[in-house]
């Protein structure tokens, strides 16, 4: 039986025991809901949560654990002289015996021991899965008894649930956190290890970025991992998708909320969200055939020499992308200023426009800076119109009309093809990773101090 179908099943075990533990509840009371400690779906829930919970972890630990103890016993299953093997060749056993599971084609003649095993493996999970329905199903079901005997007036399901709910929160949270810590471990560990390969002063400020050759390269050089180019052109681009971004959404957050009637605003809000909702790809597809090749004709009409791809052409159609993140959100915000204020400024003789500056904006002003933090944390982590826009030669010039890249495209380049994973051109990928981690970490409590700086002079 599949975990899913096992899954199902528990699941309508959870609602069964929630309409049986409502009706126990009731009928311990006699009818009389006054008579009861909680309120009645309480005691359901109280039910239901002691159906489901245990079984559901036992259900999670299986399906984690399940398949390494099989993967363990069918590996010291195999012959000696197999399991001595080197790792690569051993890998290449296992990968065949997991194709023959999965009834996948295999190249060549497979090993007597080969089928074997395949054949062990697919008992051994056939009849995990069965023993993991009978023990999963079978704690469901010892859960709904003990909770439903346990039913009584005087019983506080309100408590019980209510604390319940309060460690499932806790453990949402530490889920999130424990993700966080693993992502940035991951790369710290990725990243000293390139660090024994490479300098770190080289990496960080390097001017040239060219990783072409491993560390023992053909010519004995170790490559060139300079980290400035791509920081140059990650802020680059970035810079100018912000002065395309920040006024256009930011006047059009001021129209919508202060001068547009509700009809337009009903219609125009709507309408620019839609531009958070188009692909990336599709952004830069646009790019690299209307917008760049219009750039390079308009600059060619006038004696510049403009490229197809280049830092402008990204950073425009960037800048058309975050627009909806800095003017719905400075919308909203702009809108949650309150009204007292504003006519407080009327009744001095200020006139609208001299309100919104001197009055509206200063306290809308934490909003606004997370609303333009938010989208530079957009512009910063965007690859696909970099790619198609920009190219991906790291470059250092000021000339917004020359091809530049960025981090997060090195970081997919670095990652994509045939490469060893303990090479310098692999591992470098999780440094500029930690890197861009590190910017928008110093970005964001840069935000930070200045939402609260300005939040304890307007509250």
């Amino acid at each position: 039986m599949s975990s899913t179908l096992v899954l199902a099943v528990v699941l309508l075990m959870m609602l069964a025991s929630f309409v049986v533990g409502r009706q126990r509840a009731l009928a311990t009371a006699g009818g009389h809901t006054r008579a009861l400690h909680s309120r009645p779906p309480y005691y359901g829930s109280y039910v239901a949560l002691w159906a489901a919970v245990p079984a559901l972890v036992l259900l999670l630990l299986w399906v984690v654990v399940e398949p390494m103890v099989v993967d363990m016993v069918v590996r010291n299953s195999l012959p000696d002289d197999v399991r001595a093997l080197p790792p690569d060749k051993l890998s290449l056993v296992l990968t065949i015996i997991d194709n023959l599971v999965r009834g996948r084609a295999t190249v060549g003649d497979v090993p007597a021991y080969a089928k074997e095993a395949a054949a062990r493996q697919q008992s051994l999970h056939a009849t995990a899965s069965w023993a993991m329905a009978v023990l999963v199903i079978g704690l469901a079901a010892i859960g709904f008894f003990f909770g439903a005997r346990r039913i009584a007036p005087t019983l506080r399901a309100r408590n019980h649930v209510e604390r319940a709910a309060t460690w499932g929160l806790v453990a949402c949270s530490a889920i999130a956190i424990l993700t966080t810590v693993g992502i940035v471990c991951s790369m710290l560990f990725e990243t000293l290890h390139f660090f024994s390969m490479v300098p770190p002063q080289d990496f960080f400020f390097g001017l040239v970025w060219d990783p072409r050759f491993s560390a023992a390269g053909r010519d004995g050089s170790a490559g060139q991992f300079g980290l400035i180019p791509l920081l140059w052109g990650t802020v680059f681009i970035s810079l100018i998708a912000m002065l395309v971004a920040v006024p256009i959404g930011l006047l059009s957050a001021i129209y919508l909320s202060e001068y547009a009637h509700k009809t337009v605003r009903a219609w125009v809000k709507p309408l620019l969200e839609i531009l958070a909702g188009i692909p990336t790809v599709v952004y830069g597809f646009f790019a690299l055939s209307t917008l760049g090749p219009l750039f390079r004709d308009i600059g060619a009409s006038v004696g510049l020499d403009v490229s197809a791809t280049s830092a402008l052409t990204a950073g425009v159609v960037m800048g058309v992308m975050i627009i909806p993140f800095v003017s719905s959100l400075s919308d909203d915000i702009i809108n949650a200023v309150p009204q007292s204020l504003r006519d407080g400024s009327y009744a001095l003789g200020a006139t609208q426009s001299e309100t919104i500056k001197r009055v509206v904006m200063p306290a809308a002003l934490p909003g606004i800076v997370g609303s333009v933090l938010l989208a530079v944390s957009r512009a910063i982590g965007e690859t696909m119109i970099v790619v198609m826009a920009a190219g991906i030669a790291a470059k250092l010039t000021l000339n917004p009309f020359d091809s530049v890249t960025t981090v997060t495209v090195k970081i997919v380049s670095q990652l994509t093809g045939d490469l060893e994973f303990n090479s310098p051109q692999t591992l470098v990928a999780f440094a500029l990773g930690l890197t861009l981690f590190a910017v928008t970490l110093l970005l964001n409590i840069y935000a930070l101090h200045i939402v609260r700086k300005y939040r304890e002079q307007y509250d």
